[in-house]
């Protein structure tokens, strides 16, 4: 489904290339749940960035559904993007004036989808996180674990193939961490892919397969050959 050969991220800092990626190789399958973890400014937020196609790689290939980014043009991309990915971050990324119905809805305006219809489909991904209640209301009358709970609305309310969440409980305490790993542990079983990115052992430890990521490069893959799955 998505599929990373070779890949390579350099960023110029003043007058100074610094690589936040260094050959960074790997698949993500259909229905996968895996955890990247690594320590502060070891590339892990970068190959998120890159593999769903937030960001472009500076040399190697990124293909999702089998069509590679490199081929694609900004507006094609972001129909790509749009169509198979959803993202959860951990700074929720809600926009503060508007309702959490309408937060959820955003994706749909950009595939031409009438607002009723629209509307319809939001509600209905709220509904499955436990938010029918909660369609008014602001992100700023809501806590943060319903702020995390309307993001992961919003990132399935598309039917991706696969979400990337980051750092998805980094703002919340243990029990709506814990929520928020149960949606997702509910979207994985349904068949969404998960790739999640953070530096919590316990919160890793909910992915089947483990990935650590140190200098850009891949230190450790628990499906690698030769490695405990």
């Amino acid at each position: 489904m998505i599929e990373a050969v070779d890949l390579h991220r350099t960023y110029t800092l003043g007058d100074s290339d610094v690589g936040a990626l260094r050959g960074v190789s790997l698949a993500v399958g259909a229905g996968d749940y895996v955890a990247v973890t690594g320590p502060s400014g070891s590339g892990k937020s970068t190959l998120m960035h890159v593999l769903g196609a937030l960001d472009r790689p500076t040399a190697g290939i990124v293909r999702i559904a089998g069509r590679d980014v490199n081929t694609l043009n900004d507006a094609e991309l972001a129909e790509l993007r749009n169509a198979t990915i959803g993202f959860v971050f951990q700074s929720f990324a809600l926009l503060a004036r508007t309702s959490a119905v309408d937060n959820v809805a955003m994706p749909l305006l950009y595939r031409g989808m009438r607002k009723s219809v629209r509307r319809k489909l939001a509600e209905e991904a709220l509904g499955r996180v436990g938010l029918g209640h909660r369609l008014d209301h602001r992100p700023n009358q809501l806590s943060g674990g319903e702020q995390q709970r309307v993001a992961i609305a919003r990132a399935l309310v598309g039917q991706p193939t696969v979400v990337f969440a980051d750092e998805p409980t980094g703002n919340l305490d243990t029990r709506n961490g814990d929520e928020v790993m149960k949606l997702l542990g509910e979207l994985n079983a349904s068949g969404v892919a998960i790739v999640l990115v953070t530096h919590e052992p316990d919160i890793a430890a909910h992915a089947a397969r483990q990935i650590t990521i140190r200098d850009g490069r891949i230190a450790y893959d628990s499906a690698a050959p030769g490695e405990a799955a």
